[in-house]
């Protein structure tokens, strides 16, 4: 019988052991939050962690700026961020409009203060296994769930497919970590589904509707689908064929449900720690 990983309810556990700890805090955690555009999809999310940030007793700011904001002026508002002793943590909401580089700007991010986990100093700490500041957020959310539920990960067979900078690549690392045997799938990966099927843990993160069916999976292996798309009826749903492979699974995540509480959970754990750190810095 396939158990289900339930993230709604291991980020429930987190963001109330949190809010415990920020109600027994003189100054309180600040989350610094930049949206540029009008992005449907980033608008929802920004103002779901605004929501939760305001519920847990942080300090909330969101700077909205508009779809043709310059270079210099998103460049300003980071530098100036960077320099405010009363913003403890910095997300710059991405896609960003097509005229403005992602790179560029999470570059000019204060390491101690990137919440995403994304800047180079914080990924090459990673990737050395030497501390980073901040773990970017859903692979973080995805080893913390996978704990949650006992799973073992040392000489298992991971493979993720996906290789962005925000999911596969550091996911892969910190499988490696954990010292699991791991294989990175990709778009361009050939015998995608004899690869995938060879492993223990397999977690899809490539953003293609109904990829991983049956003959992806074998039996009892545990799957975690990251995944978030939208069919012709406007339902979620994700990489995995659920009714399919929670067949054969031994656990699985849902879509919605799983990785996705996770994620905004670990945004809230690494606003408190980057807060916490700064302060002692």
């Amino acid at each position: 019988m396939v158990q289900i990983l339930d993230g709604s309810a291991c980020s429930k556990e987190i963001l109330n052991d949190i809010k415990l700890k920020v109600a027994k805090m003189a100054k309180k955690p600040s989350l610094a939050v930049i949206l540029v555009g009008e992005d449907p999809a980033s608008q929802i999310y920004v103002r779901n962690k605004e929501k939760t940030a305001k519920e847990l007793g942080f300090i909330s700011k969101t700077f909205k700026m508009k779809e043709n904001t310059s270079a210099n002026e998103l460049k300003d508002l980071i530098l100036n961020l960077n320099l405010d002793e009363d913003t403890d943590a910095v997300l710059l909401q991405l896609p960003l409009p097509e005229h403005l580089c992602a790179r560029d700007f999470i570059e000019l991010i204060n390491p101690r203060k990137d919440v995403d986990g994304f800047h180079p100093i914080n990924t090459g700490r990673l990737m050395s296994n030497s501390n980073p500041y901040a773990l970017s957020c859903t692979p973080k959310g995805i080893i913390r769930l996978l704990k949650k539920y006992n799973v073992e990960f040392e000489g298992k067979n991971a493979v993720v497919i996906g290789r962005s900078n925000m999911v596969g690549k550091p996911l892969a690392q910190m499988l490696l970590n954990e010292n699991a045997t791991v294989t990175v799938a990709h778009s361009k990966t050939r015998n995608l589904a004899q690869i995938a099927s060879s492993a223990d843990i397999l977690i899809s993160a490539a953003g293609v509707g109904g990829l991983i069916g049956k003959d992806f999976v074998k039996n009892g292996a545990i799957v975690v689908d990251v995944g978030i798309v939208r069919d012709e009826n406007g339902k979620i749903k994700g990489d995995v064929n659920f009714e399919e492979v929670s067949q054969i699974a031994s656990l699985i995540t849902p879509v919605p449900g799983g990785v996705g509480p996770m994620t905004i959970a670990m945004l809230m754990e690494n606003t408190l720690e980057l807060s916490i750190k700064n302060a002692k810095f």
